[in-house]
């Protein structure tokens, strides 16, 4: 199965999303704000994300 890769900066306000349009081979990298953040991926296909951590990240 072909996935999307979707790199995600995290930030406090906007996030910054990466990723390679299939269609026309275009790099994007698109500001997201916080708010509309879950509302972009909903109706998009299964995609892997990598998000971008902090050194003072925790992982639980």
């Amino acid at each position: 199965m072909n996935r999307t890769a979707v790199g995600i900066d995290i930030a406090k306000n906007v996030f910054q999303v990466h990723y390679i349009d299939h269609a026309t081979g275009e790099i994007v990298n698109k500001p997201i704000k916080r708010a509309k953040f879950l509302e972009f991926f909903v109706n998009r296909a299964p995609c892997l994300i990598g998000m971008e951590a902090c050194g003072g990240a925790v992982v639980v």
